[in-house]
């Protein structure tokens, strides 16, 4: 089922991000023919929004958001592990109330057009709500991983999983 998913978001998320290139590159020449496409904008904001949000799932999925880590990674993985659930469970409780509140948002946006569009504004907003339903659910998945994995070798929430030799591989480096 997750794997499903990760393929359904990395579609969807390429084929914002084309439309959105096409998008602009399209009023651009359009502009310049002088027949600019007044609504170009605003549609590709929207469809910015809910990239940044299914991006940031994604990179969710994988480990892969910005981190500070710069003291955390000096505590060994069997006691870090109890700081990223702590952490884990914060960041979940303000993601949750996000959703809550980005429909709050959404029901409030239904009558609003967004720009010259003529789109409703709630299509804006409601990336906030299920965007952030997605990363919480990406969340709770890793939060139980974590809590199973706790007393053996545990799995860290806001750590890449993989060997050192991989990431210098992704890196394109090699340990001499």
């Amino acid at each position: 089922m997750s794997s499903l998913i990760m393929r359904v978001e990395s579609v969807v998320a390429r084929a914002l991000l084309a439309a959105m290139v096409g998008l602009v590159f399209m009023a651009g020449v359009m502009r310049w023919f002088g027949y600019p496409l007044v609504w170009s904008m605003d549609v590709a904001q929207l469809l910015f929004v809910w990239a940044s949000f299914i991006g940031a799932d994604m990179a969710m999925r994988k480990r892969g958001l910005i981190a500070v880590d710069l003291f955390v990674r000096w505590i060994p993985p069997r006691y870090r592990v109890y700081l990223d659930l702590a952490t884990g469970l914060m960041i979940l409780a303000f993601l949750l109330t996000l959703s809550y509140l980005g429909y709050r948002l959404v029901m409030l946006n239904l009558e609003r057009q967004f720009g010259d569009s003529g789109i409703s504004y709630a299509y804006v907003t409601a990336a906030v709500p299920i965007g952030c339903l997605l990363l919480a659910i990406t969340l709770i998945g890793q939060i139980i991983e974590a809590v199973k994995s706790a007393g053996g070798n545990p799995a860290l929430i806001f750590t890449p999983t993989r060997s050192k030799e991989e990431a210098l591989a992704a890196a394109g480096e090699s340990e001499l």
